[in-house]
């Protein structure tokens, strides 16, 4: 299974799903170290763990990634609260945050 480019994603679906094999995917010559870790860890902390690598897969399909990446490191990134994220969310439909 691999991620779906943007231009041919379901509307409404996340671009990487939500699945073991989704993150692999979508993790630009990190799969190794995503399936150690899942591999390694308690199973009350799977969800964690699969939580964090989705992220790192959202970010590394994502074509602005350099540029989201250099904005954190630089201090200049948007500061957004949880609760308006979560009510946007919900309001367009979209996939839940971990």
């Amino acid at each position: 299974m691999s991620a779906q480019p943007a231009h041919l994603r379901v509307p409404g679906e996340p671009r990487v799903p939500r699945t073991v094999d989704g993150i692999a995917a979508a993790l630009h010559g990190r799969r190794m170290e995503f399936c150690r870790e899942l591999g390694q860890v308690p199973l009350g902390r799977a969800e964690a763990v699969l939580c964090r690598w989705w992220c790192e897969g959202m970010l590394d399909i994502d074509p602005g990634a350099d540029r989201i990446r250099e904005a954190a490191l630089e201090g200049a990134l948007a500061i957004v609260a949880l609760a308006d994220v979560l009510d946007r969310q919900e309001a367009g439909g979209a996939a839940p945050v971990c």
